[in-house]
């Protein structure tokens, strides 16, 4: 299907287009955060998200100029002074585990960072029962609250972390942490997930099987495959929910090819974050062998629908703004959209891996 409509070079430029356009998004709603999220120049979880797409790009192109934006950006960050510590500002940090390796004029710097927020991820954020890690965000601290976002933002670095510094109990808290976090968000009938649990009130909220939040899971799940070396048991066990949850996706994937920002209404509106993410981890899953070639097409599909959204700046449209805890399904179809980091950024990841299609 693809080398039928697109050739590499085609990959390529929509690579540059929408890797620039992230580094220069326009603010065109009235955010309700204390920092921006749409803007690159402030550190949370949206640019962290933006930056680790750079840095998979970079290594798929060597392109240094990628590589040097990134160093900038952080050094610039680190001059201006960096935010509290929470379940959301802890994302860019996995970037910035892997620049830590490289030789630059503040590598000691980098990597004293890191380790300070690893051991803050690890003892310092709120847990609710069973050890998981609460949300904390830096507007509220969703005091016994699982979500699905954390294990994106957080947990893939603890992970990275325990690799870096050879700290087997930084990965084994990352194993647990994936696993309560599905043990109390897994819609047992679908295989796919629900936004969030509270512990102090014993439900899902609004029950939004929330089309970025299962993103986050399967994007950050074929990642989280490559950071660490996992027991084999719970290999199988993450594998095997990872295809129920693509099995159902397979089924709810709309003719357009994307999904909805309620994956079981199609009366809410088509997301393409999500949609982008979703084709990212199909499409690196079928490759590294975790699905079968059945699912190509569908991953495919996805990119296609997607490519249609880039506009003629490298802008990815369709994309909602930030999306809090709903208390209702209303609450998700309300979210407005417009162009993201993590939009740019879930766009980026699948066209560097739609790369592979070629070789």
């Amino acid at each position: 299907m693809i080398a039928r409509q697109l050739d590499k070079s085609d990959i390529e430029r929509l690579i540059d287009k929408t890797a620039g356009k992230m580094k220069r998004l326009e603010i065109q709603i009235e955010e309700d955060t204390p920092a921006s999220i749409i803007s690159m120049d402030t550190w949370d979880w949206s640019q962290g998200v933006g930056l680790f797409s750079l840095y998979k790009y970079y290594l798929e192109s060597g392109d240094q100029n990628v590589l040097d934006a990134i160093i900038d950006w952080f050094d610039r960050r680190l001059q201006e002074g960096l935010p509290p510590k929470n379940v959301n500002t802890m994302c860019p940090l996995l970037t910035l585990s892997y620049i830590c390796e490289l030789k630059t004029a503040n590598q000691a710097q980098y990597l004293s960072v890191c380790k300070e927020w690893a051991a803050y991820a690890v003892e310092g954020l709120l847990r609710t029962p069973e050890n998981g890690i609460t949300h904390v965000a830096i507007d509220h601290d969703n005091s016994g609250e699982l979500w699905a976002d954390t294990l994106y933002m957080t947990v893939l670095f603890i992970a990275r972390m325990g690799v870096l510094q050879g700290r087997d109990d930084y990965v084994q808290e990352s194993i647990h942490q994936i696993l309560v976090h599905l043990k109390y968000l897994t819609d047992k009938e679908t295989g796919l997930f629900y936004h969030g649990w509270t512990f102090q009130e014993r439900h899902h909220f609004a029950g939004a099987l929330w089309g970025r939040g299962n993103a986050w899971y399967l994007a950050g799940m074929v990642d989280y495959f490559e950071i660490v070396k996992l027991p084999l048991g719970v290999e199988m066990f993450l594998i095997s929910s990872l295809e129920r949850q693509v099995q159902k996706l397979v089924a709810l994937q709309a003719k357009s090819g994307m999904w909805h920002t309620l994956l079981d209404d199609p009366t809410s509106y088509e997301e393409t974050s999500a949609t982008a993410g979703f084709a990212y981890g199909i499409l690196k899953a079928v490759r590294k062998g975790y699905l079968s070639e059945e699912y190509a097409d569908v991953g495919i599909r996805a990119m296609h629908a997607v490519i249609g959204r880039i506009d003629a700046d490298g802008a990815v449209q369709g994309v909602s703004y930030g999306t809090r805890m709903g208390r209702t399904l209303g609450f998700y179809k309300q979210i407005p959209q417009c162009p993201m980091p993590y939009g740019q950024s879930m766009t980026l990841l699948m066209l560097v891996e739609s790369l592979h299609l070629f070789r």
